[in-house]
């Protein structure tokens, strides 16, 4: 028997954590289960197929999904695509033994989100996955509570039509009890990017990374997005300048490809030679990047993770409560700080607490680090003895 094992998400669409959980699957279904036969469901197919060598399948019907409708004509197309991608689902669901949902926030509405848009599509794998009998697995997936009634059954749906779930923190889990789903035998392990392998690199301990984010605020700020995104900018803006006062190189990060307006933005206002920008194509090559600083400081949740998993001295600028989490867990809570809210003076000093004390930190990361690998260990094993059928000649 041919065993097929399907990968779904927002996948190849530019965001690097997305792809750095898909990667880390890769790695365990190559490694585990090099006879299964890998295909993939996802936002950008052509990336994914270019990239991993797998087929790929465009998630959505309609490719204009997650533009905005303007007028008629795009109003019915986007309707007549939801009905359209119930069939391609289907389709594409039988076709496989098991589909894993490799991490993400896909159950979040932290940052802006229509519940016709994703969770719709996540409702749709569930429901065919079980009337087709094809196992889902959502791994070490993220949550949070859904205040939008549409977006939050969807969501809840989702995941209670779902053969494997487990959680990338307690926070998740909690998330989905509240929002009735039984987690009684759900798990939690850590975010999948930490099973990705460290790279080496050669560090500048004065130099510091600095990971920002076109950062509008979240699903119930949209009427004053803009306004949050200035003020966000503006901060950054003003913490980079007094790195480059105190003659310290830095470079910028991004973490998603619609990042790239505020790097430019920030390069063009510091204008300064210490200033660069590392604009990496996988959650890999960001890893490597962030190796080269002594410290970060970062917004984005998986900006974050890579400077933890690296080990380097890290400052989490947060959009979400799973910041503040994942900081905590690696033993560095005391150093966040709110991306709606920016205390400049504050984060300056936050960073020059942990320049003193970045022996201790590098050596508490390392400890938490070798913990989270083996804790990934255990679920890919898991995966393999529950979910992925053995190979029948």
């Amino acid at each position: 028997m041919t065993v097929r094992v399907g990968v779904f998400g927002l996948l190849g669409s530019g965001n690097l954590g997305n792809d750095g959980s898909l990667e880390a699957v890769l790695g365990f279904l190559r490694a585990e289960h090099p006879y299964a036969k890998v295909s993939a469901f996802c936002g950008g197919s052509d990336t994914i197929r270019a990239r991993y060598g797998i087929p790929a399948v465009r998630l959505n019907w309609y490719s204009g999904e997650y533009r905005p409708a303007s007028g008629l004509r795009s109003i019915v197309v986007k309707a007549l695509g939801k009905v359209i991608d119930v069939f391609r689902t289907a389709w594409w669901v039988r076709r496989q033994n098991v589909v894993i949902v490799p991490g993400m926030g896909v159950l979040e509405a932290t940052l802006p989100l229509r519940p016709w848009g994703f969770p719709y599509a996540l409702f749709l794998l569930s429901l065919c996955g079980r009337l087709g009998r094809t196992k889902v697995a959502l791994v070490s997936v993220g949550a949070d509570r859904i205040r939008v009634p549409a977006t939050r059954l969807l969501v809840r749906s989702a995941t209670q039509l779902a053969t494997y779930r487990s959680f990338r923190d307690e926070l998740s889990r909690s998330a989905m009890a509240d929002m009735g789903v039984r987690v009684t035998n759900d798990r939690v392990y850590p975010d999948l990017a930490f099973a990705l392998p460290t790279p080496a690199a050669v560090e500048d301990p004065r130099a510091v990374g600095v990971g920002v984010m076109a950062y509008y605020g979240g699903n119930d700020d949209r009427a004053r997005g803009e306004e949050i995104y200035r003020a966000y900018v503006d901060a950054m803006t003003e913490f980079v300048r007094y790195l480059v006062e105190q003659e310290r190189p830095v470079r910028l990060f991004i973490g998603d490809r619609i990042d790239r307006e505020v790097v430019q933005e920030i390069v063009e206002t510091v204008d300064s030679p210490l200033l660069s920008a590392a604009v990496p194509g996988t959650l890999g090559e960001l890893m490597r990047a962030m190796a080269e600083v002594g410290t970060v400081v970062a917004t984005r949740y998986h900006n974050v993770l890579c400077a933890l998993k690296v080990g380097r001295p890290t400052v989490a600028i947060g959009y979400a409560k799973k910041n503040d989490v994942l900081m905590a867990e690696m033993g560095l809570g005391e150093f966040c700080q709110e991306a709606r809210a920016i205390d400049v003076p504050r984060l300056i000093g936050q960073f020059e607490e942990s320049q003193r004390r970045a022996p201790e930190l590098k050596a508490e990361l390392a400890a938490r680090n070798e913990a989270r690998n083996q804790q990934l260990k255990d679920q890919f094993a898991l995966l393999s003895r529950t979910l992925i059928p053995a190979e029948v000649s």
